[in-house]
């Protein structure tokens, strides 16, 4: 399914790694044209790896649908180019390091004012103002820096998320944000600038372990596969050392939980436990009844009382369970070294996934878009 809500906008990406071609890769999805520029040897995130039959895992999840154009940007042939291209675009994305894309003369603000319909996007670690604004910033150095390392892992070890969760949300965010001065273009026919930022993406984000630290002065502590606030809700194995993760989402859940699945039912009106604050408090004494239960059965009978209780529970799936997943979408997607089946979008649309084009070779549109774009 092809939806086709974006056909007739051109997009423009000066763009390298995980948080700009996020943008412009929904973009594509939703049918607009995306012209990715690439320095002469290309985005460094072809060559993160090389297991997708010889393509990189993050290259092909982000750049489907896209035409690839190389230029050197320090070269005036390259820039002259870039400088046609967004005399007619609608969008304009870069995540270049902290002033480059002024350097190179194309800053947002000139762009604006020579076209004031363009609509330009800029992806920093930290934002165009601040003592850190000049500094670079990578993933994993703003799930430290923003305080998201300090609530992950276990009480023994902090652990960096197992994605690229700062560079995703950063690009979420500026989606969300084009997305929404489209539509305001389309209201006042003026543009605008999108500032986003990695580290104040990841702030909002962290908002209520910040307003729980600073209004209630509580850290919360890294529990590993247990959720610092609410009780029980964690990972507990059975007989065999197989995990069952399961949520108590609220008072008439956790009476239920006491009956069925733990059948000691007067232990729902037990003080040490009577409301998740009580429960939070003795969570070392809830999971010792709950562990010692659980390791008395399987996994399978467990899983049954849960069901049964209505209660919410997740296996602690590998690699191996997710390739597996009975509740996977795929789309197949072709890339220049053969098509690759992988999980799809999570919007489904009117009841079907989009279709996806295709991953471009490095400068696959080179020659083309010069002759479309180039001087005469």
């Amino acid at each position: 399914m092809t939806t086709g809500d974006l056909d007739g906008l051109l997009v423009v990406s000066v763009e390298q790694a995980v948080a700009a071609p996020l943008v412009s890769s929904r973009l594509a999805e939703a049918g607009a044209r995306v012209i990715k520029v690439e320095r002469p040897e290309g985005d460094f995130a072809r060559g993160y790896d090389r297991l997708v039959h010889g393509e990189s895992a993050y290259f092909v999840w982000l750049n489907r649908g896209k035409e690839s154009i190389c230029l050197d940007l320090r070269d005036p042939a390259s820039k002259a180019v870039l400088a046609n291209m967004l005399a007619k675009a609608d969008v304009f994305i870069q995540n270049l390091a902290p002033g480059a894309i002024d350097r190179l003369g194309f800053a947002p603000a000139d762009l604006r004012a020579a076209n004031p319909r363009l609509i330009t996007v800029s992806i920093s670690g930290y934002g165009d103002d601040g003592p850190y604004r000049d500094m670079k910033a990578y993933d994993l150095l703003v799930q430290a820096e923003s305080g998201l390392s300090a609530i992950t892992g276990t009480p023994e070890a902090m652990a960096r998320v197992g994605i690229s969760i700062c560079d995703i949300a950063a690009g979420m965010t500026a989606h969300q944000a084009v997305l929404q001065a489209l539509f305001a273009r389309e209201k006042t026919g003026q543009g605008r600038h999108v500032s986003v930022s990695l580290f104040h993406v990841l702030a909002d984000w962290m908002n209520v372990p910040y307003l729980q630290y600073a209004y209630g002065g509580k850290t919360p502590p890294r529990n590993g596969l247990n959720h610092p606030t609410i009780a029980p809700y964690g990972a507990y194995a059975d007989a065999e050392g197989r995990e069952v993760l399961l949520s108590i989402q609220s008072e008439r859940e956790w009476g239920v939980f006491c009956d069925k699945v733990l059948e000691q039912p007067t232990l729902a009106n037990d003080p040490r436990f009577e409301d998740n604050s009580a429960r939070v408090a003795n969570r070392a004494e809830l999971n010792t009844i709950i562990e010692d239960l659980f390791a008395t059965m399987a996994r399978v009978t467990i899983i049954e009382r849960l069901n049964e209780a209505r209660i919410a529970y997740g296996r602690i799936s590998g690699m191996e369970d997710l390739v597996a997943h009975p509740q996977n979408r795929h789309v197949v997607v072709e890339t220049p070294t053969g098509p690759v089946r992988m999980l799809a979008p999570g919007a489904v649309l009117d009841g079907g996934v989009p279709e996806l084009g295709p991953v471009p070779a490095l400068g696959a549109q080179t020659k083309a878009l010069l002759t479309e774009f180039g001087d005469e």
